[in-house]
């Protein structure tokens, strides 16, 4: 029995994971549950799957929670410190961490020192932080086990192989809604426009990110560091159909891809199964369906946060860390109609070139830069 800590549980893949945990209760249990401010779904989760604990990061929302735990047997719990340290306790065995955004990553580093198997939902831990957290999990023998559905594919793929034997790592993209637009035509792209994905069903900000394909440079940096693959082997392939989640290629020359329906349980069961396959129902993949799957090369004159996110890891140091909380701002400006489309990455790009660069960061480094980034984001909004 593995006791799961779902980090996020009332987010698109905290709920997604307690589907898998409620179908093989004699596999996992719920350890723990939190959310940021959704205090009736996260209570609502709690009464269900009777975990040893639920937090709600907004402190003024613990009252509400209490009140609705009262006699459950669930110790209710607020705060952001709550937060950080939810999954570093005794009950817990695997970390599912699917905190959006820079939340996820103290979370993360506490999880890790604690003992705790890492399921990582959340890209940009390693986005901000990957060159603290990869050395501290190998000090403490830790798995880190991908869960977004292109590193889960390419975690398949080399299963078995040796990475220094991979000659190039292939990301796939959707393209996302606006494959075809011109670059006028973004100017006039919508919150609405920008959250309908031809694909996939994720969070607000994911979706976003997937839209400006941030969420494939975000994917690259993850892969640099959880794969041990510099920057200039990896190579972004853009197939609308997302059948082919990704791709490995062999020194040999030889291709190994993993292929499955757009459906974010199957990488979730993977992770949580691992190094089992879990039995789940037949998601109805037919792939005469798909007779034709088509790749081509992404645009970085459309989709400028792309190359920045290269140009980012490439610099290291707290490069990466800027250019994510820019982004969250500035993605959260457009969906409250305060930023255009092509503004993401316009913002993004000025923090880049504004924010004073530190070659190898401490966390507390890159806890600076992230509150100096976001406080510049903010003024330069207003």
């Amino acid at each position: 029995m593995k006791k799961i800590a779902v980090m996020g549980s009332t987010g698109s893949i905290g709920t997604q994971t307690l589907d898998i945990i409620a179908r093989h209760p004699e596999r996992f249990r719920a350890s723990v549950l939190t959310a940021g401010r959704n205090v009736d779904l996260l209570a609502e989760q709690a009464l269900r799957f009777r975990p040893e604990k639920a937090v709600i990061a907004e402190e003024r929302l613990y009252p509400i929670l209490k009140e609705k735990l009262q006699g459950s047997g669930v110790l209710a719990e607020a705060g952001i410190s709550a937060i950080e340290e939810a999954a570093s306790g005794s009950e817990t065995d695997i970390v599912m961490a699917s905190l959006v955004g820079y939340s996820g990553l103290v979370p993360t580093i506490n999880a890790i020192r604690a003992g705790k198997t890492i399921a990582l939902a959340n890209k940009e831990t390693l986005v901000v932080g990957g060159s603290i957290i990869k050395p501290l999990a190998k000090k403490h023998g830790i798995d880190i086990i991908p869960v977004d559905s292109e590193h889960s594919a390419i975690f398949q793929a080399l299963r078995g192989e040796k990475i220094s034997q991979a000659r190039k790592i292939y990301l796939t993209a959707s393209g996302g809604p606006f494959r075809k637009f011109s670059i006028e035509d973004l100017k006039n792209v919508t919150p609405e426009m920008a959250l309908r994905h031809p694909n996939w069903s994720m969070g607000a900000k994911v979706t976003i990110d997937s839209a400006t394909m941030m969420n494939k440079g975000f994917e690259m940096i993850e892969a640099h560091w959880l794969f041990d693959c510099p920057p200039d082997k990896i190579e972004i392939l853009v197939h609308p159909q997302s059948i082919v989640h990704s791709m490995v290629e062999f020194i040999d020359g030889s291709v190994k891809a993993q292929l499955g329906p757009t459906d974010m349980h199957l990488p979730i069961s993977y992770a949580l199964g691992y190094p089992d396959r879990l039995s789940e129902p037949d998601y109805g993949l037919s792939l005469p369906q798909f007779a034709s799957l088509t790749f081509e090369a992404p645009d970085y004159d459309k989709f400028p946060l792309l190359r920045y996110a290269f140009e980012a890891i490439g610099r290291g140091g707290n490069a990466p860390c800027i250019l994510n909380a820019a982004n969250e701002v500035a993605v959260a400006a457009f969906l409250n109609r305060r930023l255009s489309f092509p503004g993401i990455a316009e913002l993004s790009r000025k923090a880049l070139d504004s924010i004073g660069f530190i070659q190898e960061p401490t966390l507390d480094d890159l806890i600076s830069t992230n509150k100096e980034t976001l406080r510049f984001a903010e003024k330069e909004l207003a």
